[in-house]
C-alpha cells in the first residue's frame, strides 16, 4: 500500500477503504510516513470531504492508535461530554458534580486552552494542590468513590489526533468537519463512556459560525456515534458574548460555585449546564424525561449535593476543598481595574472573542502551548447584552498583574451601545440525536 494512491485517490474526490485510512493513521502516528504525504492528503480531505464511513474509519483507527480505558468495573452507564468550547464555557464544573450527585457516573477527559478560549484543565488546575493529570487507577477510583473523574488525557490516548492535529495546524486544516469529528470523536471513544451529550457552540466567538456549520458538525459527530452504538444528542447553543460573568481560570471556579450554591440560576450559564446535566440524565437511566431530569439537577443544587460532589472530588485528588468555600484560598490577582460606561444607551452587542483575548493578553490563556499561566487573572464581566446603562456605570472589573496597563478603550469597543434594546437571543438553537 502507497501513500501516493490514497492521496491521489482523495484528490479525484474518491472514498478511503477502512485498510487504507488505518494505514496512513498507523503510520503517521508512529514515523514511519513522510508529514508531507499526510499533510496532503490532510488537504485533499479538506477539500474534498469523507463521507460517515470514511468519518468513522478514521475515528476508529486514531481511536485505536493508543489504549482505551475500560470503564466496566465501575456500575451504570457512564456519561460524559463535550463542548466544542467558548469564551467562560465553565459548564464541566458546574454539570460534572450534578450529573454525579443525581447517581450517574460522569468520566470526563478535558483539554488545556489555546488562544482566545480557556481550557477545563487549566480551570480545575486554579483549585490548589488538585491533580488534573490522573493516571487510569487515579481516574477510576475517582469515578467509583464520587462518580465523577476529570482529567487532562494522558499521552497514550488517541496518540493519533495529536500528530494529526499538529499537521493540521500548520498546513489551514483544521476546518475540515470529517477531521474535526475524528479528533473529539476518537478521545470520546477511547474514554470508555457508555454515551455523550455534545455542546456545539455556534456564532462569532465560536468555531463554526453559523447554525448550519454547526449542524453539520453536530450531525457528523452523532452519525459516528450512533455507528460506533454510542447513545448520543448534541445540542447546539449560541457563543457570541461571554458565558456567564467570568473570564479566567480562578474567577471561573469562583462563578461555577456560586451556581452549584444555588446563585445565578437563571442565568444562561446556569440554565445551559441545567440542561446539559439533565440530557445526560436521560442517555444514563437516572431520569425518563426532560421535566424529571430537570426536577433531580435542581434537587441537588437545593440540597447541597452536587456542591458537596465537588468537595469530595476536589479533596479526594489531593486538592483544597475550602478553597470551594473560601475563595481567598484560589489564586489571587495583584491589581484590580474597574473599566466604567462613558455614555448611556442599551448594550445591543458583546465581542466575546476580543474579551477572551484581552484575558490572554492578561496571563489568564495561552498564545502557544508552552506558555505557563497566571491563574489569578481574568475579567469580570458586569455587562449583560440587552441591558440599560448609564454613563459611569460599571462594565468590567480587570483583575491582572501588579503595575500592568490597563486601557479602557480595549474593553469599551468590546460593546456595541444603542438608543433601543436589542431583541432577546435564545442560547439554546437546536437539537440533534436521540
Amino acid at each position: 500500500m502507497r501513500m501516493y494512491d490514497l492521496i491521489y485517490t482523495k484528490k479525484l474526490g474518491g472514498a478511503l477503504s477502512p485498510e487504507q485510512i488505518a494505514f496512513w493513521v498507523k503510520g503517521a502516528a508512529d514515523g514511519n510516513l513522510p508529514d508531507e504525504q499526510s499533510a496532503a492528503l490532510l488537504m485533499a480531505i479538506c477539500w474534498r470531504g469523507m463521507d460517515t464511513e470514511e468519518t468513522l474509519a478514521l475515528t476508529l483507527a486514531m481511536r485505536d492508535s493508543g489504549k482505551r480505558l475500560d470503564l466496566s468495573s465501575v456500575p451504570g452507564l457512564k456519561v460524559d461530554k463535550h463542548s466544542t468550547g467558548g469564551v467562560g464555557d465553565k459548564t464541566t464544573l458546574i454539570l460534572g458534580p450534578i450529573v454525579a450527585a443525581c447517581g450517574v457516573p460522569c468520566p470526563m477527559f478535558s483539554g488545556r486552552g489555546l488562544g482566545h478560549t480557556g481550557g477545563t484543565v487549566d480551570k480545575f488546575a486554579a483549585i490548589p494542590g488538585l491533580k488534573v493529570e490522573l493516571t487510569d487507577a487515579e481516574f477510576l477510583h475517582s469515578l467509583k468513590a464520587t462518580r465523577f473523574a476529570n482529567s487532562a488525557p494522558t499521552g497514550n490516548i488517541a496518540p493519533a489526533d495529536k500528530k494529526l492535529y499538529a499537521l493540521r495546524d500548520v498546513t489551514a486544516t483544521v476546518e475540515s468537519i470529517p477531521l474535526i469529528t475524528a479528533s473529539i470523536m476518537s478521545k470520546k471513544l477511547a474514554g470508555g463512556a457508555d454515551a455523550l451529550v455534545l455542546d456545539v457552540k455556534c456564532g462569532p466567538t465560536a468555531f463554526m459560525k453559523t447554525l448550519d456549520d454547526a449542524r453539520t458538525l453536530a450531525q457528523s459527530m452523532v452519525d459516528v456515534g450512533r455507528a460506533h452504538g454510542m447513545q448520543i444528542r448534541a445540542l447546539i447553543t449560541r457563543m457570541d458574548a461571554p458565558l456567564g460573568w467570568a473570564i479566567g481560570n480562578a474567577l471561573e471556579v469562583m462563578e461555577s460555585v456560586e451556581i452549584l450554591r444555588g446563585e445565578h440560576g437563571d442565568s444562561d450559564l446556569a440554565q445551559m449546564s441545567f440542561r446539559l446535566a439533565a440530557e445526560m440524565l436521560i442517555l444514563g437511566g437516572g431520569a425518563s424525561t426532560l421535566e424529571q431530569a430537570l426536577a433531580k439537577v435542581q434537587a441537588s443544587i437545593q440540597n447541597g449535593a452536587a456542591l458537596e460532589t465537588l468537595r469530595r472530588f476536589t479533596a479526594l485528588n489531593g486538592g483544597d476543598a475550602r478553597a470551594l468555600d473560601d475563595f481567598s484560598r484560589l489564586p489571587q490577582p495583584g491589581q484590580v481595574v474597574e473599566i466604567r460606561s462613558d455614555r448611556d444607551g442599551y448594550i445591543t452587542a458583546m465581542d466575546g472573542r476580543a474579551l477572551g483575548l484581552l484575558a490572554m493578553d492578561l496571563g489568564a490563556g495561552r498564545k502557544d502551548q508552552s506558555d505557563v499561566l497566571d491563574l489569578g487573572v481574568g475579567i469580570r464581566v458586569q455587562a449583560r447584552v440587552g441591558a440599560r446603562i448609564e454613563k459611569n456605570d460599571p462594565l468590567f472589573t480587570v483583575y491582572t498583574k501588579p503595575g500592568s496597563l490597563v486601557t479602557s478603550s480595549d474593553y469599551l469597543r468590546t460593546l456595541q451601545i444603542d438608543p433601543t434594546p436589542p431583541p432577546r437571543a435564545p442560547w439554546l438553537l437546536s437539537t440533534i440525536g436521540c
